[in-house]
């Protein structure tokens, strides 16, 4: 059992987690990711790692309620465990001193950006990052991105914070100023997609990171297959980071819909069990 060590709600129904984890922690590379089953007869749910302590033994998760098995994992207090955090799974992300990189987030994927972020800092890399939300209260850790770019740009689009707009008119604005040499891009399916395109038209490589449906995590299941460069590819072996600009993103989304009405379904009979969860 997988004991939660810390907890705290760090935007609209959006969670942030300290588990201790010491095998997962001591092999996690930034990129990669764990499968996590809430309790005994839980959903089997993959989680970006979005940092990591080998020395305490523990792993951080960042994630958003969007159905019943992640409403109930924030039902969850500190000393509360979970059934199971399996992992580290997927492929590192690709850490090496490019020049200057562009690190785009947006939403609950800024929190698997950091880990990536930091070492490319660590690396040697200019780093110019851009965080990105409808509002300001969802545009998540802010100050500990600030601790490793060299240039930072928030975007809302509300204008509640930052530049008003989307996170590809800063990128747009910052390739019109200086050259980049990398993207990276994690944020909602749809946005991943907008930024390979407006990365395409820059001529600037990009990275995304993909989240497919998924159940096992170890290639077996086939679940989370992807076509990337005309050819099919499993998020959780080959991934989950793509160039943005080989993705089939019209397949991509059309597979992410398969099974919303259950998942609305699930999550009504849920609320029916527990009660009001206008809480989270």
């Amino acid at each position: 059992m997988y004991a939660i060590v810390s907890k705290r709600r760090i935007a609209p129904k959006e969670y942030d987690v300290w588990v201790e984890a010491p095998m997962v922690a001591r092999h996690a590379k930034p990129g990669q990711f764990v499968v996590v089953r809430p309790h005994e007869k839980g959903e089997r749910i993959p989680l970006t790692i979005a940092d990591f302590n080998e020395d305490k033994g523990l792993v951080r998760l960042i994630f958003q309620v969007v159905g019943k098995s992640t409403a109930f994992m924030a039902s969850l207090n500190e000393g509360d465990k979970l059934a199971d955090v399996s992992g580290p799974l997927g492929t590192p992300s690709e850490i090496h001193n490019f020049g200057t990189v562009m690190m785009v987030g947006g939403g609950v994927g800024i929190a698997a950006l950091f880990p990536i972020l930091r070492a490319l800092k660590k690396a040697g890399n200019r780093t110019v990052t851009i965080l990105g939300g409808r509002t300001s209260d969802l545009v998540i850790m802010k100050d500990e991105c600030a601790q490793w770019s060299d240039r930072l740009i928030v975007t809302t689009d509300d204008g509640s914070e930052g530049m008003k707009g989307l996170v590809t008119d800063a990128m747009k604005l910052v390739a019109g100023e200086e050259k980049i040499d990398q993207c990276w891009a994690i944020g909602p399916s749809i946005m991943m997609k907008f930024c390979s395109l407006t990365a395409q038209d820059l001529n600037i490589p990009i990275w995304v990171s993909l989240n497919p449906l998924m159940v096992d995590g170890t290639g077996m299941c086939g679940c989370c297959r992807v076509t990337v460069d005309d050819k099919i590819r499993f998020a959780c072996v080959d991934g989950p980071e793509f160039d943005g600009t080989k993705v089939n993103w019209d397949e991509f989304l059309n597979r992410l819909k398969q099974y919303k009405d259950e998942e609305r379904i699930s999550i009504e009979r849920y609320e029916q069990e527990v009660g009001d969860l206008s809480w989270l």
